[in-house]
């Protein structure tokens, strides 16, 4: 009997593409996500409450978009030029120094100084997992690997902010964020431990990634494959469909539309529209690993694309609940879509390229959110319906020239 759930626990753990070192990514992912938007996601009302005004605020959020963009090159350079247990241990005693520095020092230009340190953990560390992911897992499995990932990046998502309330709640603005940031720094601590441990034990040549970093961007790009550089420009294109609208959703349905919907309402269609990912993640994932990779992107884009012409006629709380369903199935190939740039990058500076790719997306896509602003001034619709074209030609793009991989049969 205990073999046959030895047997069942394996089977369990071999399709879900659970390896020691891809366990302690996933609870390091957790633990240090948790304790950042516990603390990260109340910001603005601390640095309120320790003297910060509005404008202190639209630079922190204006820096967060900015150093997401540089961190994700830099995260890759790091883990290509240090090996990527040691680029990690780095990443997380970074944040953990901007906690301290919250911490300890209640003023608002210290909290800016901090949010440098711990702001982009995910976009400087993401590089360094996607790459520990694909050194570890068998092709067929990278996949599934790359939406454990996203997957469980969502239980943070969705309980920090309410850890972080209760600690509001319980000890006042000030002293609740600081109370927050103090169990961010424990909990990052613990996922330091058990991340290094975990990798340690997984047989990665780091001395061959440290021979092979590359620091200059122009030379990196000169290496993306014609057919990388292909996805990079229709997601360009897409995210600018996501973007142009993407600060203006909430407003469109509290404030815009005919029938407006209370915040409680815009919440529980956040909540609709995260469960919807959860639920596609793993069934995508088994599916993409066992063919091929575009047809699963593809419909990503399709979804990306539907999504503001959808939200356009819709003018009640009834009608943006499918809406908010189909907003959700835009993950439906995301985890796939970052596998193809790793598999798409060469094999000896996958962690530099998949950084470069976010760096030059990022810069690109950053020029959609004030295009949107303008648009939205001109008409909400106006707004809505270039996102809708954007999503088209990015839609098409990749249709006609993006490029399937494959994964080898066993």
């Amino acid at each position: 009997m205990a073999a046959n759930a030895s047997l069942k626990i394996n089977s369990i753990t071999n399709f879900l593409a659970l390896k020691r070192s891809t366990v302690g990514v996933l609870f390091m992912v957790i633990l240090i996500l948790m304790g950042e938007r516990m603390a990260e996601r109340f910001l603005p009302v601390y640095l309120l409450a320790i003297g910060g005004s509005a404008l202190t605020i639209g630079l922190l959020n204006g820096m967060d978009n900015f150093l997401s963009a540089i961190y994700a090159f830099l995260g890759g350079y790091i883990s290509d030029r240090f090996g990527t247990r040691r680029a990690l241990l780095f990443f997380n005693f970074a944040a953990m120094a901007g906690f301290c520095i919250v911490i300890f020092i209640p003023v608002w230009q210290a909290v800016i100084v901090g949010a440098v340190l711990f702001l982009s953990w995910s976009a400087i560390s993401l590089p360094a997992t996607m790459s520990l992911i694909t050194k570890v897992l068998p092709m067929k499995k990278r996949t599934m690997g790359v939406s454990m990932l996203a997957l469980v990046r969502r239980i943070p998502m969705a309980l920090g902010p309410l850890l972080g309330g209760a600690c509001i709640g319980i000890w006042g603005e000030k002293n609740g964020v600081r109370v927050a940031f103090v169990i961010a720094l424990v909990l990052a601590a613990v996922a330091t431990v058990m991340q290094q441990y975990s990798v340690k034990n997984e047989q990665v040549d780091e001395r061959a990634e440290k021979a092979k970093a590359e620091k200059n961007p122009f030379k990196l790009f000169h290496l993306m494959s014609p057919d990388l550089k292909q996805l990079l420009i229709s997601d360009i294109l897409i995210r600018y469909c996501e973007q142009i609208p993407y600060a203006f959703v909430v407003i469109w349905c509290m404030k815009t539309i005919s029938s407006p919907v209370s915040a409680l309402q815009f919440g529980v269609l956040t909540s609709i529209e995260m469960v919807t990912a959860l639920l596609v993640y793993i069934p995508v994932a088994y599916l993409a690993d066992k063919g091929g990779k575009k047809p699963f992107v593809l419909a990503t884009f399709v979804f990306f694309t539907l999504f503001p012409l959808a939200l356009l006629f819709c003018q009640s709380y009834a009608l943006l609940v499918p809406v908010f369903i189909l907003r959700g199935f835009k993950e439906f190939g995301e985890p796939t879509r970052k596998t193809l740039i790793m598999e798409l990058a060469p094999e000896d500076r996958k962690a530099a390229v998949f950084g470069l790719y976010y760096l030059l997306r990022d810069i690109f896509v950053s020029i959609a959110a004030f295009g949107g602003a303008f648009l939205w001034m001109i008409s909400p619709s106006v707004n809505l319906i270039t996102a809708f074209v954007f999503g088209v030609l990015g839609t098409l793009y990749y249709a006609v020239w993006g490029r399937d991989v494959v994964a080898p049969s066993v």
